[in-house]
């Protein structure tokens, strides 16, 4: 069984069974029929199916945004904000796929040649509850435009949201087997792996779970793409406007509870700032209200799970005991529910738990750098490289050190790291590798086809 479980009361909402063996390979040849057919429709039909899906998210935004508040805690502004950007990737997707999937010519000596983008086939995503709609969508998306169609291993405590998303497909009328949730444990993703009629997986999560993955997919020799861990580094520099830099600090590292791979996880201050930025961020986390994600006041919820919560209070007191000091929270609150306070944490230094590993909560590490090129070494010496920011009023200095001198997949100069449909999402080092989204995610799952003409 999978328990769905309130975790702003820790009430159970409801148990899903789970799907047996021979209901699962059911789905996949599902899956491989639909497939035959789904490649044979045209790029115009596949962006008409996708606005439907649009249109399908936004009728009902408001039911999938409780859900999503009920099952892992997400406020519910935040929750109607994720559906909304779901339904501007799938209009994204419609506008756009038939020009990044068109034939790309190549000038050769033949009477004609090009690349052709086809499709693979099935597609797994195991995805995680943090953006329980947004990450399926992001992998769904792009792979139905190019011709795929995708199984869905969702993370074990929203059942609810696999099975929601699955629906938002049915409803907005693809063919049976175009999307399809697997209600499986974590331990069974193998068997999905190793059908022959799966041509693919792509995961994100934890850099453990990548791990595990890409074992699978190596050894039934699956393309795979893996969006894993990250601890971004926010440089907050001398010549920075610090208002601006401690409102977008804060809004990165509070949005869905501190609960997100490219939250600002580090923030490396320069001595110059360092007061000014610390009494700015520690007035603006004074300010949060931390409650139910149903109070239209609340601007923190609970966190997903309650050993969650747990485990990132154990690395927020070994942090402590090893030196570094606690601005604001770092106790867990009374009562009910896997509520974790606003906390800020300074004078963090290597070797504490703060600065080597990823605090997946609403946390803020400040770490202190002694000039500008010790942020730049502090912010890559990590085994993460998801994003990254650069706070300067020198747009020209900021963009250099975003472009060369930090290691990350993505780097932003006086604003949050998002993602964005209009731009390839992904990581180096321990965060991953491969992209999502725009052009470049869109071709990771086809078969990109040289074509001749002598």
């Amino acid at each position: 069984m999978q328990t769905s479980i309130n975790p702003a009361t820790g009430d159970i909402l409801r148990e899903y069974k789970l799907h047996s063996p021979a209901q699962v390979r059911e789905a996949i040849e599902a899956a491989h029929r639909c497939f035959l057919q789904w490649r044979e429709t045209t790029l115009g039909e596949r962006s008409q199916w996708l606005l439907k899906v649009a249109d399908t998210l936004l009728a009902k935004k408001n039911d999938y945004a409780s859900l999503m508040a009920q099952e892992m805690g997400k406020p519910l502004k935040e929750a109607i904000a994720e559906i909304e950007k779901c339904a501007a990737c799938a209009k994204y997707f419609a506008e756009n796929g038939p020009h990044f999937l068109a034939d790309h010519a190549i000038e050769t000596e033949y009477r004609k040649s090009y690349a052709a983008f086809r499709p693979l086939g099935v597609i797994l995503g195991v995805m995680p509850w943090n953006f329980p709609f947004w990450q399926v969508f992001r992998f769904v998306l792009p792979s139905l435009m190019a011709g795929n169609v995708a199984l869905l291993k969702h993370a074990s405590n929203t059942p609810g949201c696999a099975l929601a998303i699955e629906a938002v497909f049915r409803d907005a009328g693809l063919p049976e087997g175009a999307f399809q949730a697997l209600l499986i444990p974590g331990s069974r993703v193998e068997e999905v792996i190793a059908h022959p009629q799966v041509a693919a997986v792509t995961l994100t999560g934890s850099t453990a779970a990548g791990r595990s993955v890409a074992s699978l997919a190596g050894k039934y020799l699956k393309k795979s793409v893996l969006e894993l861990g990250g601890s971004d580094a926010y440089l907050i520099l001398a010549d920075a406007d610090i208002d601006h830099a401690v409102k977008t600090c804060a809004a990165s590292r509070l949005l869905n509870c501190g609960q997100s791979c490219i939250s600002a996880k580090r923030l490396i201050v320069v001595p110059e700032v360092r007061e000014q930025f610390e009494r700015g961020l520690l007035d603006t986390f004074r300010q949060q209200r931390l409650g139910d994600p149903f109070d239209a006041q609340t601007t923190v919820g609970p966190m997903s799970r309650i050993d969650l919560r747990d485990e990132l209070h154990t690395q927020v007191r070994r942090s402590i005991d090893a030196g570094a000091r606690c601005l604001i929270g770092g106790d867990i609150p009374s009562g009910k529910g896997a509520f974790y306070p606003p906390t800020i944490l300074t004078d963090v230094k290597k070797g504490m738990p703060a600065y080597e590993e990823e605090l997946f909560g609403p946390v803020a590490v400040i770490i202190p750098a002694k000039d500008e090129e010790d942020a730049i070494r502090i912010a890559n010496d990590t085994e993460y490289g998801l994003g990254g920011a650069i706070f300067t009023r020198d747009l020209v200095r900021g963009e250099i050190i975003a472009r060369e001198r930090i290691e990350s997949g993505s780097c932003f100069v006086n604003m949050l790291v998002r993602s964005d449909p209009r731009l390839p999402f992904g990581g180096v080092k321990h965060s991953g590798y491969g992209r999502e989204l725009s052009a470049f995610g869109i071709h990771e799952f086809v078969n990109i086809k040289s074509i001749v003409v002598a």
